[in-house]
């Protein structure tokens, strides 16, 4: 579905992805996972089209998309959700997943009246019972928990019916329950969407996931499944340093 091939991009001196190359496959889990500064986010923005590579490709179902703008790639069929929450706070709940609805009406009616707009309401309603949270529909975002707003982005994401949803840390900051939510969450959308992620809660990563791909100072250090990647002593001594991962 998504095809990595020779991505670089530098920030001065800095080298932050450096030749990188993967595949994600339809319908799986891929993570992408690494120490602090091994280049996954800038990897992940050159991916989603926030920032376009030096060198090198995406490309998505074999089509070229490199450095193809978020709205773009949105219509594409590729959605994504951010490290830091990014919501409409001071709205409610049915509101923020409503206009993300309303993003897939024609062009002609972006000018009616949104109270004669009743498909957009229709398939928010059914995406909201879909992720439990019917019951906060009329709340404030800004109201509800951390996890629940991780929920309502992910039903955002949803809601744009993608084949690729990119999820960025979504356990960020989250409690141990909420992190046990948000895992049975995404194993649930897999069987639907490609899902690409990356998440720093290791053990999430080795329960849900397909495939796994590590980063380290920008390259890919390794990749295969989460039982491979658990015995790879590179793997170790990248996160652990060379007199763990020898013990």
């Amino acid at each position: 579905m998504i095809r990595v091939i020779d991505l670089s991009k530098s920030f001065g001196a800095l080298r932050a992805v450096n030749h990188l190359s993967f595949e994600a496959m339809p319908n799986c889990i891929t993570s992408i996972i690494g120490p602090n500064g091994a280049g996954k986010s800038t990897a992940f923005n050159l991916i989603a089209g926030t920032l376009r590579p030096d060198s090198g490709r995406v490309e998505l179902e074999g089509h070229d998309v490199t450095g193809e703008p978020a709205y773009r790639l949105a219509k594409l069929g590729v959605a994504r959700s951010f490290q830091i929450t990014n919501l409409f706070f001071g709205l409610s709940v049915l509101e923020n997943v409503r206009f993300a609805c309303q993003s897939l009406e024609s062009r002609n009616r972006f000018l009616t009246r949104l109270d004669r707009l009743s498909a957009p309401v229709r398939r928010a309603t059914e995406i909201l019972e879909e992720f439990g949270l019917d019951e906060s529909a009329d709340q404030l975002v800004g109201n509800l928990s951390h996890g629940d707003q991780r929920r309502v982005e992910i039903a955002i994401c949803m809601a744009l019916t993608p084949r690729v949803l990119m999820l960025d840390e979504p356990t960020q900051g989250m409690s141990p329950a909420e992190t046990a939510e948000i895992d049975t969450l995404i194993k649930s959308l897999a069987g639907r969407v490609t899902v690409l992620l990356i998440e720093h809660d290791i053990d999430l990563v080795m329960n849900i996931s397909d495939h796994v791909i590590v980063m380290h100072q920008g390259r890919k250090l390794f990749e295969g499944p989460p039982n491979e990647v658990r015995a790879s002593p590179a793997v170790r001594e990248a996160y652990l340093g060379a007199e763990h991962a020898a013990a």
